[in-house]
């Protein structure tokens, strides 16, 4: 009897440091995406959400591990809502890598995270600063680059794309006119750059495809 009250004890513990976890990322990931990961701290985390510091700095142990949390929790909802949504169409090729961009402006434009892209803001904070955190948003978007790379790869050994498309040169553009978007329309306050970026990706899309007329691209 004693070693079931005990355990069940510490499963409450346990199951209480997982919300508070859980509770102390969802702020971290919102104050990252509008202020930077620099921004992050155990004390304002916990004077935010009303808890002790120590509770807080049991869960993370340093402002270091609560960023690198911060920045895997963020690529999960990034995952949830950018990425996921397209894997359950089944689409592949053309209608794919569009559906990608298409879904990825959608999260900006949603402000799933409250400063727009949450990558796009904490990168340019940290990509000239080595370490762990720059190896993670890195790691993050070079992911990010693959999944578009892969689509455009399964568009071209289905002859949907032209002889000599250059995917890297195409990833890399697709890109820059999507975080251009996300940049323009946190700095306008306005959705004006993301139906223009959404009229450049088809341009873009259509420039590379064997057939412009192709009905994903329609």
């Amino acid at each position: 009897m004693a070693g079931s009250v005990t355990t069940g004890r510490t499963d409450g513990r346990v199951q209480r440091g997982e919300e508070t976890r859980r509770a102390v990322l969802r702020r971290a990931v919102g104050i990252a995406s509008v202020e930077g990961l620099d921004a992050l701290s155990i004390g304002r985390l916990a004077g935010d959400l009303g808890l002790s510091k120590s509770g807080v700095f049991a869960g993370f142990g340093s402002k270091e591990e609560l960023q690198l949390a911060t920045v895997r929790a963020a690529r999960r909802i990034f995952y949830d809502a950018v990425i996921a949504p397209v894997e359950d169409t089944g689409s592949t090729g053309l209608g794919r890598v569009r559906q990608l961009c298409e879904s990825w402006l959608a999260y900006s434009r949603a402000r799933v995270f409250p400063g727009g892209c949450f990558f796009t803001e904490v990168t340019a904070e940290f990509d000239a600063r080595p370490g762990p955190l720059r190896d993670a948003l890195a790691d993050c978007a070079r992911e990010w680059h693959g999944v578009l790379l892969g689509a455009l790869r399964d568009a071209a050994a289905t002859g949907g794309l032209r002889a000599g498309a250059d995917l890297e040169d195409l990833v890399f553009v697709l890109v820059a006119v999507l975080e251009t978007a996300n940049s323009q329309a946190v700095l306008f306050g306005e959705d004006g750059p993301y139906e223009r970026a959404g009229r450049t990706l088809l341009r873009l899309l259509r420039a590379e495809a064997a057939d412009p007329q192709t009905p994903v691209l329609a």
